[in-house]
């Protein structure tokens, strides 16, 4: 379709507060010449630094090249959601249950429905807003779910910056946010991306349980918490189990230790309210779920996706690190025993560490 460009200046203008009406924050444009992020894709691939994550190396330099996944593809509309059901004090809040030997801590962002369904359908809404606009046009819709460089896309619109813990960061809003993108075929104004305001701060780099970030911008997800818990599908390394605490669902510290943070926004949306308690859980409950209480309690959930027989390795792995204030505390001990012939030689391996731990 052929508009003309001041036609496309309101446009751009228009997507921009149709996105804000259907509770996106921010709505940005950018080109989609990912071609600067090529190298560091590479060599973070070459290093092995995506671990199992497979999917991250079958498309290779495709995920730079928008234009290849989607043919006609000139624009991308980038748009932030903010997750976060903010407390006063949450940050404290969130700190203190990581002290907690009997919480579990559910990273911040999964507590509510999962938010792959919740951008794609208002996202979808957005798109269907300008075709009823315009008419027809080329577009494709998503968020985690296409093999698209992400971030780069929202930094070239201006919505942020990469953090040195390779998070995306605004000055408005810090990094407790999703994004999701429109890939298009219509040539908007693209809008100028900011400049990167970490400065010397170091906090991320320095308070990493496992040292996961090796330096600015360069992660090994293979020692990341989140990697470990949610797309690590096998058994987590016995050296790294005692670094992950009470998390047994993703990992926050990074964002906690950000002072960016202090400028989070609440969620607009109520989709990402907690559910089933997941914000105050105590492991021990959620140890006890079998398969059918896990399946439907997190029906509509990200968490649900990892599946039981990993929820209860991970949960053995946070219950045998209890050890360190509440060792041999009788409820847990027989709560890992309870566990202990599980039909998964998972399950099984992590309840008998988690049991020698009490032991020991």
């Amino acid at each position: 379709m052929s508009i003309e460009s001041p036609d496309l200046e309101n446009l751009s203008r228009a997507i921009k507060a149709w996105g804000r009406e259907l509770g996106f924050a921010d709505v940005r444009i950018a080109d989609v010449d990912l071609a600067h992020a090529e190298e560091g894709l590479r060599a973070w691939l070459a290093a092995g630094h995506h671990g199992e994550m497979d999917y991250m190396a079958s498309h290779g330099m495709k995920r730079a090249r928008p234009a290849e996944l989607v043919p006609g593809t000139v624009r991308a509309i980038v748009a932030r959601m903010d997750y976060l059901p903010l407390q006063e004090g949450w940050r404290e809040r969130e700190l203190a249950r990581q002290l907690e030997p009997g919480a579990a801590v559910v990273s911040m962002y999964a507590r509510g429905r999962d938010y792959h369904k919740v951008l794609r359908n208002r996202l979808a809404q957005l798109a269907e807003r300008v075709k009823a606009e315009i008419g027809e046009y080329g577009y494709r819709v998503f968020t985690d779910s296409a093999p698209v460089m992400e971030l780069p896309l929202a930094e070239k619109a201006g919505l942020g910056w990469r953090g040195k813990h390779t998070l995306l960061l605004s000055r408005e809003a810090g990094s407790t946010f999703f994004i999701g993108e429109i890939l298009v075929d219509l040539p908007l104004p693209v809008d100028a991306p900011t400049s990167p305001h970490c400065g010397a701060c170091s906090n991320c780099i320095d308070l990493c349980p496992t040292g996961a970030i090796l330096g600015p911008g360069r992660l090994d997800a293979r020692r990341c918490i989140s990697y470990l818990t949610i797309e690590l599908k096998g058994s987590i390394p016995v050296e790294l189990r005692p670094l992950i605490g009470n998390r047994i669902y993703g990992c926050d510290d990074c964002q906690l230790a950000c002072p960016w943070n202090k400028f989070a926004q609440r969620a607009i949306v109520p989709d990402f309210d907690e559910r089933n308690g997941l914000g105050d859980a105590g492991m021990l409950e959620l140890f006890a779920w079998e398969e059918e209480e896990f399946n439907r309690r997190l029906e509509g959930s990200p968490i649900r996706r990892i599946g039981h027989e990993r929820w209860l390795r991970n949960l053995a792995v946070g219950l045998g690190n209890a050890a360190d204030k509440r060792r041999g505390d009788p409820l847990i001990v027989a709560a890992l025993q309870a566990r202990a012939e599980h039909p998964s030689a998972l399950v099984r391996e992590h309840v008998e560490w988690a049991l020698q731990q009490h032991a020991s």
